[in-house]
């Protein structure tokens, strides 16, 4: 018996008191890391919840399997909110579709939730109306002819069935149920409804595909009214694929038990934690570039090409170092005017020259990114 056919269904319970000390620490992290982002100011909170965006939305298409590039999500995110950002890059439909989801879901968290808007989220996933080689229902609920709904997993021959959702028929009246609950105002903590609200519509399971990303929006939607904010400066899909084999694993169990759902919300309160923990970390490092281009801010002006370069340095996806060629690559100049501007930099204190030399001459930013100033021995070097 899966949990849709219980007779329970879908009257979720739960044991408040497994849950108190987690949802009491999850509510605290909240506070603690929202009240640091109100102090950061426009631009620096703007780096921090792009990064976390884009993070989260990267992450959420890769726990299905789907790959997509963060620089390009990086830039579809910075046009629709207006945020200047060096580097953007041509974005394709598929990315532009999954972005238009997330903010839509986000920016706009406080409109109520239709069948109409979970349509349209899923129209904009599969903007050819194919999910890989096969042509899908986009737009509605899977139709009847497509078969019985199943979640599976490993090599053609082998596979394992995770659950099996509602036939076709049900549909209306199920998402029908979902969306009035969706919309209704109750006492249960608007943490947990966003641990059931993914649950929920993952049970469901009403279009051909795309249902894990769009309850994990779901999910990322109920917070934001949680918080009354539509600025995201945590990730949970981030988290979740990190722990995607445990993701699973949990979604399973509660599909072959009861709507009894203390186990599957201990294991998303327990991820919420985990996920508000890491949000410190990106916060950390905003804070660290900040503190970077004060002390930089008290030298003479630089020019436009190093200061794109000190960026790029900065980024936690650059690693290793910086070389002549490279800089004259990325700042489109000569080599003659990269080894200027890298002299330059040095002179400042800046950089710093790696002990090789030759043609293998290389550079690392030698101040320190942290306000706690750590030692150059410690200083990260980025490429």
């Amino acid at each position: 018996m899966w949990i849709h056919e219980h007779q329970d269904w879908p009257n979720f319970s739960w044991t408040a008191e497994r849950l108190i000390s987690k949802l009491a620490d999850v509510r605290h992290k909240q506070g603690v890391l929202l009240g640091k982002m109100e102090s950061l100011g426009f631009e620096l909170k703007n780096e921090a919840g792009l990064k976390i965006l884009t993070n989260d939305i990267v992450h959420s298409s890769a726990i299905e399997g789907e790959l997509l590039n963060p620089e390009e999500v990086r830039s579809s995110i910075a046009q629709r909110l207006g945020i200047e950002i060096a580097g953007l890059k041509p974005v394709g439909r598929d990315v532009n579709g999954i972005v238009e989801m997330m903010l839509d879901a986000t920016q706009r968290y406080s409109e109520p939730l239709t069948k109409e808007r979970l349509c349209d989220w899923h129209a904009a996933l599969f903007p050819t109306g194919r999910s890989g080689m096969k042509r899908i229902t986009v737009g509605d609920w899977r139709p009847a002819e497509v078969g019985a709904m199943q979640v599976i997993s490993g090599p053609l021959g082998r596979e394992k069935v995770h659950f099996e959702a509602p036939e076709a028929p049900r549909l209306d009246q199920e998402m029908t149920n979902f969306l009035e609950w969706f919309e209704r105002e109750d006492d249960t903590d608007p943490v947990l409804r966003a641990g059931i609200a993914h649950l929920w519509f993952v049970t469901i399971h009403p279009f051909e595909d795309g249902n894990g990303r769009i309850a994990r929006t779901l999910a990322d939607m109920v917070l934001a009214r949680a918080e009354g904010s539509p600025e995201r400066f945590y990730s949970m899909s981030t988290q979740i694929e990190l722990k995607r084999k445990d993701y699973y694993s949990h979604l399973e169990r509660q599909q072959r038990g009861t709507p009894e759902i203390t186990y599957w919300l201990e294991w998303f309160l327990e991820c919420l934690q985990q996920a508000l923990a890491t949000a410190e970390s990106t916060l950390s490092h905003v804070l660290d570039k900040a503190s970077l281009w004060e002390t930089i801010s008290q030298q003479p002006p630089m020019n436009e090409r190093q200061h794109y370069i000190l960026n790029r340095m900065l980024d936690e996806e650059f690693k290793g170092y910086m070389n002549t060629s490279k800089y004259a690559k990325l700042a489109k100049c000569s080599t003659d005017t990269a080894l200027r501007d890298i002299k330059d930099l040095k002179e400042r204190g800046i950089l710093e020259q790696n002990a090789s030399g030759g043609r293998s001459t290389s550079y690392r930013l030698s101040l320190s990114t942290s306000p706690t100033n750590r030692s150059k021995s410690d200083t990260k070097t980025l490429s």
